[in-house]
């Protein structure tokens, strides 16, 4: 993996999650911005188009889901985590489905948030060598070599 520095957005209207997002997340090599909502998180988008974005579902205002699928219509190449106080079966479905490339439940330590966000990165570099956002996307996980995702480092 490269070690250009990556751009995240990190979308939680927890004061105390977006901190934890963050200081993780800067320790991982990646330049992040945090906002409280997704009406925030559209604007910032539009500033900046994110590299990845760790985007809570349950929101006030605009909610995850929304925030999700107008992020992979606009921005196909910027990569999205949804992280969850309120996982369920039929919420990963549809994410995964929207274009997420990962789906977490909280609470989430330091190490899972550095993994799904690296994991992802690797998707975005591969899927970008493949030809672009939409080809690939049913199995990512396939199509990077397993020596490639062992090489994300904190």
């Amino acid at each position: 993996m490269s070690t250009l520095r990556r751009n995240v957005l990190v979308v939680d209207d927890e004061e105390g999650v977006r901190l934890s997002l963050l200081r993780s997340l800067e320790g991982a090599r990646c330049d992040v911005e945090a906002v409280a909502d997704g009406r925030e998180a559209l604007r910032a988008m539009e500033r900046n188009a994110f590299d990845l974005v760790m985007l809570d579902l349950r929101m006030p205002g605009i909610d995850g889901m929304t925030v999700l699928r107008t992020i992979k219509e606009k921005w196909p190449e910027s990569e999205v985590v949804v992280i969850t106080g309120y996982p369920s079966i039929e919420s990963a479905k549809e994410a995964i489905r929207l274009g997420a490339s990962d789906y977490l439940a909280k609470p989430v330590g330091p190490e899972e948030i550095i993994n799904a966000a690296c994991s992802a990165m690797l998707h975005k570099e591969w899927t970008l060598r493949r030809g672009g956002p939409d080809r690939g996307r049913a199995n990512h996980s396939l199509d990077i070599p397993r020596s490639e995702r062992s090489r994300c480092a904190a």
